[in-house]
């Protein structure tokens, strides 16, 4: 009888599964050689030296702000890496967006923004949308109805000196629920915490900007996204 109930208590924990949970790992988005799994101008946009590389020119400006989008299926809570050096001109980093013209690629949502000369750089910007979110240094609460509650967690040209002028810079991402987090070499540089009624976004593309303006060229590496 003995040896019947020990026969069952281990078959019991054979078919039992594990509490155990494992993080999710990050996703590369990026093979390093081609633009496979992602679409945009292909006038705009290509792969040297193991980067992509967007890039417009004074004999022929660009009408509209441009992207290209990623392809891949991203998760409605994330930690999205990318390495990025802006050479000249303005970009950022689409998330939780829309596409909004298929043929132009044109995208609307939630911006990481990037500049040259750093005024704008690690700020919210909601393109084709409600605009700056979130200056530098800012965590900003959304209400329902859109109204704002502005603190200041940092200064923005202290936390500016965490920039790498002339080098790759990382830029992470992390969309958690209706918080929205900007880091840059991991110095936090906004928040948004995003409760407004009809405007907050809970998931969508994401997608590199090339802007309208003066010739740009901006390149991105190390591009991964991992869910939360």
């Amino acid at each position: 009888m003995l040896r019947l109930f020990t026969a069952s208590i281990f078959t019991l924990c054979l078919i039992v599964p594990s509490a155990t949970t494992h993080a999710a790992e990050p996703v590369s988005m990026f093979d390093g050689k081609s633009l496979d799994g992602w679409r945009g101008r292909a006038d705009l946009w290509s792969v040297a030296d193991g980067v992509i590389v967007g890039r417009t020119t004074a004999e022929d400006p660009i009408k509209k702000n441009t992207f290209l989008i990623w392809d891949g299926d991203a998760p409605a809570d994330f930690e999205l890496r990318i390495s990025y050096w802006i050479e000249s001109g303005n970009s950022g980093i689409q998330y939780r967006s829309v596409v909004g013209d298929e043929k132009e690629f044109v995208v609307g949502g939630y911006q990481a923004d990037i500049e040259v000369s750093n005024k704008f750089t690690g700020i919210n910007y909601e393109e084709r949308g409600r605009g700056i979110l979130a200056q530098r240094g800012q965590r900003v609460t959304i209400a329902e109805d859109g109204s704002k509650k502005v603190e200041m967690f940092g200064n923005a040209e202290e936390i500016a000196k965490a920039f790498h002028a002339d080098a790759w810079n990382e830029y992470r991402v992390v969309a958690k629920g209706n918080t929205l987090q900007h880091y840059i070499n991991d110095t936090l540089t906004s928040e948004v915490i995003d409760g407004q009624t009809e405007k907050a976004a809970k998931d969508g593309v994401i997608a590199l900007q090339l802007h309208v303006g003066p010739a740009m060229v901006i390149r991105f590496k190390n591009l991964t996204i991992k869910a939360l």
